[in-house]
């Protein structure tokens, strides 16, 4: 929750948006859509509002359960989208083949989605329509994209150490 003196609220041109700022500049700022009610309304009435939107999403995100959505095999994983010129998973869940070759000097990745090879820069960009998200890679042979693994949290120094001992 913010107090008044650690924000500061700026009506925008529109009318109806408020731009929240932190004095503390590691905080992003926030555009607040109120509606045509803001014209009328305080600070104090815009931070209160403002307030609770922040305790509604800390709630939700207290209580979310994340399902990851896998797209179901032969149906498109990725779509090209026209306005942001580039390609956008259509789930959660990415099964993709590694090849090499790509780049100016063949040194860079390329990524294989549904039969469509994206470069490394294109797959960085799919990437960031989850920026502010976490990611797990896990590498499983190439006919076996579409299962889930069996993971083991093993320090593998120490199975290198186990499996010597073993000889």
């Amino acid at each position: 929750m913010a107090s008044p003196d650690e924000i500061r609220i700026t009506r925008q041109p529109d009318g109806e948006t408020a731009l929240i700022e932190y004095a503390d500049e590691t905080i992003g700022g926030t555009h607040l859509k109120i509606g045509p009610a803001l014209r009328t309304m305080t600070d104090t009435d815009v931070l209160a509002i403002f307030n609770k939107t922040v305790a509604a999403a800390e709630e939700m995100r207290r209580n979310y359960k994340h399902v990851a959505i896998e797209v179901p095999i032969g149906q498109s994983q990725i779509e090209w989208h026209e306005d942001s010129q580039q390609w956008c998973p259509r789930g959660d869940v990415l099964r993709c083949m590694i090849d090499d070759g790509g780049g100016d000097d063949g040194s860079e990745p390329l990524i294989g989605i549904d039969g469509k090879t994206l470069t490394w820069s294109e797959f960085g960009r799919l990437l960031t329509t989850y920026a502010g998200w976490g990611m797990r890679i896990v590498f499983v042979p190439d006919d076996e994209t579409h299962q889930k693994p069996t993971i083991r949290v093993f320090d593998p120094e120490e199975l290198r150490r186990k499996r010597r001992e073993e000889r």
